[in-house]
């Protein structure tokens, strides 16, 4: 068949069916969603609830790897302590008084300190308190180099010095100050330490390299002696050593403190058991973003469901637009733009939503805060996708209508 030509004998151009602007179908899907306001709302928030938790639970996890790193680079991770293991004969083995000195000689070591847990001294608020209740408060001669190794602090009053430490003074640390109710130091604070009440002079900040000074009474090593029988070995050595060095000393320092039976010598590394803390954290993570996972394909099902009605309720509009000229790839387009732009903005009020509850929980830990941009951008991608494949059918279905069928049904 030849083409339709003028009466001047010139071919007539066939007609070319329009097509829409990228913006112009922007424009068109988003005036879809503007005239059901109320569902659009009620579809957007089930995706937003899943973007949500998503982002809250990996800036939440990322934020409190932020405050771990920050915390061991604060405190070092080349503290050691050396304590006593287990004798050959399953008995509790005792470190050398020599223990510390010979430890301190090694070229890897910067700085050692000592304790010596007192067995029979027991710590009360007066000795109106029943002999079974003393709180589980564990009495440790110190030296006075003790905070500089462990790098603590002293949260109110101060710590002790060579002009208290041979005396009944005592520094409290943060769990044991609050077990014995001493809120506020005064010349008059006194606890009951074994048969001889102390002055409390201090109280320790959490020390999160050595918890268990944290329900710990502190005396003086002279103290210790003196007044409470202790023997003068310790029981357990903190050493801070060269980071640099700490993988290859480490092995060497349980030989030095007892070189007669290395073997009932244990040595640890404090900032490990942080570490191990993050990785058990990171598990409990994994399966709530699990969780945030399901309520986002619960979103999707939600944005399928709403374009599935849209399409039903629209039939008149469909087969208007096919009559006057508009393509099944142009009514395609529509609805899945629609549905794209509606997981979309789901997705970003989740990602903002997840960011103020991260900021807010950070906040309330006193946590670094810390969002990931990948978790965030990640999350609408993957709502625009999930938006994509929930608005196909839909789509598909509109753009498969019969004008005359359209029309009939609107």
């Amino acid at each position: 068949m030849s083409r339709p030509t003028t009466r001047w004998g010139r071919r007539r151009a066939q007609p070319r069916p329009a097509r829409l602007s990228p913006a112009d179908r922007l424009r068109t899907g988003g005036s879809g969603l503007r005239a059901r306001p109320a569902r659009v709302v009620l579809s957007a928030l089930g995706i937003a609830i899943g973007i949500a938790a998503m982002v809250a639970m990996v800036g939440i996890s990322a934020s409190g790897q932020a405050e771990l790193e920050a915390r061991i680079a604060r405190l070092g991770t080349n503290l050691v302590t050396v304590s006593p293991g287990d004798s050959l004969f399953g008995g509790a083995a005792r470190l050398p008084g020599e223990a510390r000195g010979r430890i301190d000689r090694m070229p890897e070591v910067e700085h050692t300190s000592q304790v010596e847990f007192v067995d029979d001294a027991h710590v009360y608020r007066s000795d109106l308190v029943p002999g079974a209740e003393s709180g589980g408060i564990g009495v440790y001669g110190a030296d006075l180099g003790l905070l500089e190794t462990v790098r603590a602090g002293v949260a109110s009053g101060t710590w002790l010095n060579p002009a208290t430490a041979d005396h009944p003074v005592v520094v409290l640390g943060a769990s044991a100050a609050a077990r014995l109710g001493v809120t506020r130091i005064t010349p008059d604070t006194l606890v009951l330490v074994g048969d001889t009440y102390f002055s409390v002079v201090g109280v320790l900040g959490p020390v999160d390299l050595a918890p268990e000074l944290d329900n710990a009474a502190l005396v003086g090593q002279g103290a210790a002696e003196d007044l409470l029988g202790a023997s003068g070995d310790p029981s357990t050595v903190y050493v801070r050593m060269d980071p640099d060095e700490v993988a290859q000393a480490r092995e060497l320092v349980g030989r030095n403190a007892n070189p007669e039976r290395p073997n009932e010598v244990e040595v640890s590394r404090p900032s490990e058991a942080l570490e191990a803390e993050e990785a058990a954290d990171q598990t409990f993570n994994g399966l709530l973003l699990g969780l945030g996972g399901v309520s986002l394909l619960v979103g999707g099902v939600g944005v399928a469901n709403t374009m599935v009605i849209s399409v039903l309720e629209r039939r008149g509009e469909i087969g208007l637009r096919r009559a006057l000229g508009a393509t099944r790839g142009a009514i395609r387009s529509q609805f899945l733009v629609e549905a794209m732009v509606l997981s979309a903005l789901g997705g970003l009020a989740g990602a903002g939503l997840g960011a103020l509850a991260t900021l807010g929980y950070a906040l309330l830990r006193g946590w670094l805060v810390s969002v990931p941009w990948w978790a965030v951008a990640g999350a609408v991608a993957a709502t625009v996708a999930i938006g994509a494949v929930a608005g196909l059918v839909p789509a598909l279905r509109a753009a498969a209508q019969h004008p005359t069928t359209a029309l009939g049904a609107g």
